[in-house]
């Protein structure tokens, strides 16, 4: 989805065959070779990476009230599992407006909170799914309260000094990366791409294996 699609209605923006993730082929992907301008862009100008000494930093940009982030997120995670061990794969919630905020602070108190594994895949299908609203500060404490999560620490994480920092960071490395739509996916500070460009977010998963190998190379 793209920044400028962005509305109050996700579903006015929803294609079904932009939500199609076509099966890798993996002789035509070894054969293909990724181009700079085409299948992902070099930044300007380099961020510096947050990830452990050894290890290529790779994000994520997502919205959970993205359909498209919503269809991308088994396959993001199934590729995880299975990624090479020197990749430090992280999500990172972007706003595009301050409505995006109360998500933002969700992922990162569930984060904090050491919920994030058992609740983020069910944020989605209370999203998509259930089509329940979690875009407003009430709604998503009557949420979490439902899964089970102390209501009270929840709410002093939420408002916390830390999650405050942390969606601020975010919306830094969003303006940083150039991040115009989700979900899309930032590689060692020096690279992005996204469904646009490499043609289907399952390239886009192959495009960051070759950037990140691209980085190892120093």
């Amino acid at each position: 989805m793209k920044r400028r699609e962005f509305s109050l209605s996700t579903a006015s923006v929803v294609a079904a065959s932009a939500l199609t993730l076509p099966v890798a082929n993996t002789a035509m992907a070894q054969a293909r070779q990724f181009k700079e301008g085409k299948d992902f862009k070099r930044l300007d100008k380099p961020v510096a990476p947050d990830a452990p000494a050894g290890k290529v930093d790779v994000i994520e940009f997502f919205w959970y009230s993205c359909p498209h982030c919503n269809a991308f997120e088994p396959v993001l995670d199934a590729w995880v599992k299975a990624a090479p061990k020197d990749l430090s794969v992280r999500r990172m919630p972007v706003a595009f407006n301050a409505s995006f905020v109360p998500q933002q602070k969700l992922y990162y108190t569930l984060e904090g909170m050491g919920k994030l594994e058992e609740l983020h895949a069910k944020v989605f299908r209370a999203i998509h799914v259930e089509k329940q609203k979690l875009a407003k500060d009430d709604e998503i404490l009557a949420w979490v309260t439902k899964q089970g999560v102390d209501a009270a620490k929840f709410k002093e994480v939420y408002g916390s000094f830390s999650v405050s920092n942390q969606v601020r960071r975010a919306s830094q490395l969003q303006e940083a990366y150039g991040v115009e739509g989700v979900p899309s996916m930032g590689v060692a500070g020096k690279f992005y791409t996204d469904g646009t460009m490499a043609g289907s977010m399952q390239t886009v998963l192959q495009v960051v294996e070759h950037l990140a190998a691209t980085a190892r190379k120093g």
